[in-house]
């Protein structure tokens, strides 16, 4: 049983020095230190500039055999043409995106059970469920983004939803999860948008089979575990300490619920967000982008994981969207689940924190900065998550302070095993 687990560090990230320093000039402690965190950061952002030059050059397109890899790198992805189609209809009812060049991705984790081994994970029924759902915020000028999760036990209005067959669902207040398995991702981006208000540019659905596979491809991520894992439920069984996860490891690891942890949904979701960071670091490592043997395996099994809105469907849509993110450093990739307790009315379900909640989509609406932290301050204005206190028990609410609220979360660069 773990009680809690952080992900490695990995060279090239940036210190908690570098982090704190504000980007007008050095903090505390200027000298040696300061200038060693700009380094890191310079380098970084070559290494960034460099992957994006050898994506750049595989979009363009090249002769004889790199033609040949571009082709099949394009004609991976899955174009949504039905949610597509389904979403225009609604066009008159979707929000409007208020700031140009912010850009909102809805990522779905499928949790269909079609593939190699992924029958394990429950019966393959046909039925597809949302797993994992994160809205992911990039802000307009490309130097931020922020991850936040949406659990798939919030209970939300659902709208009515096109079925596969053709036929029609009534709305309905239901879990979140049930909108994907009703209509599908856009059914589950319809539902985003009317409890959050915020635009959904693009949306991207990625299935068991594709993670295991983009796992496998970067030779494995590395966690690090305070408590060796033992969880006959996951199928996994891990020492202590730093560990490298291949595919099917990492996929219990991201999915375990019931007995990894806390047994919580939190608990998952912390989870989920810190393996998260751990993969942002290792693509954007010297080792994976600058070394085309590592990286093409790496681009393929993303790519044929992927069924995206049709703007995204090919490699220069996906590159077009990308390339603005290579210079954000993994300490401004941010990580949070939206503010929810226990709702009131099954405590094995969740509802939203008011009115934390709405000042974090406020902010997303506006691209106005989001901060996380671990531990919140007292006299933050939003406090964020509340569903691991006791019932009756919530640490959120407007305290009246000034200063911007503060969610609890993480950043990709927070990495550590302490």
């Amino acid at each position: 049983m773990v009680v809690g687990a952080h992900v490695c560090g990995t060279e090239g990230d940036v210190s908690d020095d570098d982090a704190g320093t504000p980007l007008g000039g050095p903090g505390p402690g200027a000298g040696a230190s300061a200038t060693g965190g700009g380094l890191r950061r310079r380098r970084r952002r070559r290494r960034l500039g460099w992957a994006g030059v050898g994506v750049g050059a595989l979009a363009a397109g090249a002769v004889g055999g790199g033609w040949a890899l571009y082709a099949k790198l394009n004609g991976n992805i899955t174009a949504d043409e039905a949610a597509a189609a389904e979403l225009a209809r609604y066009e008159k009812e979707r929000p409007t995106a208020l700031v140009r060049g912010a850009q909102n991705v809805l990522v779905i984790g499928s949790d269909t059970r079609s593939g190699d081994g992924n029958a394990r994970y429950g019966r393959n029924d046909g039925t597809e469920r949302s797993d994992t759902t994160i809205l992911l915020h990039l802000a307009a000028g490309r130097d931020r983004a922020t991850a936040v999760s949406l659990p798939r036990d919030l209970m939300v209005n659902v709208p009515g939803c096109r079925r596969p067959d053709g036929s029609r669902t009534q709305p309905v207040f239901a879990q979140f999860n049930y909108a994907y398995e009703a209509g599908g991702s856009a059914c589950t981006v319809r539902t985003v948008e009317k409890l959050t208000d915020v635009r959904i540019d693009h949306h991207v659905v990625v299935d068991f089979e594709g993670f295991k596979r983009m796992v496998d491809a970067l030779d494995g991520v590395e966690v690090c575990l305070r408590e060796p894992v033992d969880d006959k439920d996951a199928k996994l069984k891990l020492p202590a300490g730093r560990v490298t996860l291949n595919g099917e490891q990492a996929l219990g690891y991201v999915r375990a619920r019931k007995s990894l942890g806390d047994g919580s949904d939190t608990d998952r979701m912390d989870r989920q967000q810190r393996f998260l960071g751990a993969l942002v670091s290792k693509v954007q490592s010297d080792d994976v982008l600058l070394n085309p043997v590592k990286l093409y395996p790496v681009l393929d099994a993303a790519t044929s994981s992927l069924t995206t809105d049709p703007a995204l469907a090919s490699l220069r849509g996906l590159y077009d969207l990308v390339r603005g993110m290579r210079g954000i450093p993994t300490e401004r990739v941010q990580f949070l689940t939206v503010p929810r307790e226990a709702y009131a009315g099954d405590a094995n379900r969740d509802q939203l924190v008011e009115p934390d909640a709405e000042k974090l989509f406020a902010r997303l609406r506006t691209d106005q900065p989001v901060t996380v932290a671990k531990e919140v301050p007292r006299n933050s204005a939003a406090r964020g998550d509340t569903n691991t206190e006791p019932p009756g028990h919530t640490e959120s609410g407007d305290t009246g302070s000034p200063l911007a609220p503060t969610f609890h979360g993480n950043t990709a660069a927070a990495h550590d095993c302490g």
